[in-house]
């Protein structure tokens, strides 16, 4: 949809490499028109996300070091980006992690320091950067705020423990960011995105069975592509989904809506 985010500029968080869902984003933003930075964790991945984001067509106006859970970088990558782009419409979210033992065995063993972890970096980290990108969507007049979340939000994943936890987190957040935000004509959204092969998902205990299953009792009968959540980010992020807010879309060829 060419076109679609012509003058508008996105900060998309949390591109790691190529298969990462927030990877497939940026593409879709790119191929409709918006101007992006991009944000690398650490200088670990800076090199490869730097290499992605000069393979698309508009090359990133930036690119910014964040570490979500530390507020000076939070400060200083929204401020960096803001600049670059001369303000920002679109925010993705797309950060999430928890200690490797925490994912596996039983949810109950989990320890105090995990917890948190998880949902420092998981769920904490939307609203802490939607406290900064806020003044600047006010000043554009309004803009869209989005995130990934993961069907164990709502039901029990075993295996994915703690990170269900923080993905409910995420969601609560989510309308509660929507309603407050709303009289600034910002809007607040989730994606639920079907299991999809990313490097991230090698950590779920269990994550080929998921994979499986679901391409065997969704109604489309198949798994989805990290494209599919790609356009559906560019869906919120357009002016098609203006009356769009406080809203988890699922794009999981249909699993949530089956009973088993």
């Amino acid at each position: 949809m060419a076109g679609l985010l012509d003058g508008k500029r996105a900060l998309v968080v949390g591109v790691a490499n190529k298969r990462s869902i927030a990877w497939s984003i940026s593409r879709a933003f790119d191929a409709a028109g918006a101007t992006q930075v991009l944000s690398f964790q650490n200088e670990r991945v800076e090199a490869g996300v730097r290499k992605l984001g000069d393979s698309l067509s508009t090359a990133p106006a930036g690119y910014v070091p964040l570490d979500v859970s530390d507020d000076d970088q939070l400060d200083a990558a929204v401020d960096a980006a803001a600049g670059a782009m001369g303000g920002i419409d679109i925010l993705v979210h797309a950060v999430a992690f928890a200690n490797p033992d925490d994912l596996g065995g039983r949810y109950v063993d989990t320890g105090r320091e995990g917890f948190m972890l998880a949902m420092d970096i998981s769920a904490y980290s939307l609203t802490a950067l939607t406290q900064r990108v806020e003044p600047h969507m006010e000043a554009a007049g309004g803009g869209s705020i989005m995130s990934l979340s993961y069907l164990a939000a709502e039901r029990a994943v075993p295996g994915y423990n703690i990170m269900g936890i923080a993905k409910s987190a995420l969601e609560s957040s989510t309308r509660l960011l929507a309603w407050d935000l709303g009289e600034k004509n910002i809007r607040v959204n989730a994606i639920s995105a079907g299991p999809v092969r990313t490097l991230a998902a090698k950590g779920v205990q269990g994550f080929s069975d998921m994979v499986d299953v679901v391409a065997e009792k969704s109604p489309l009968r198949r798994t989805i592509a990290v494209e599919e959540v790609g356009d559906t980010a560019l869906y919120l992020a357009s002016p098609l989904s203006t009356a769009v807010t406080g809203e988890v879309i699922h794009v999981d060829a249909g699993y949530h809506a089956m009973a088993t």
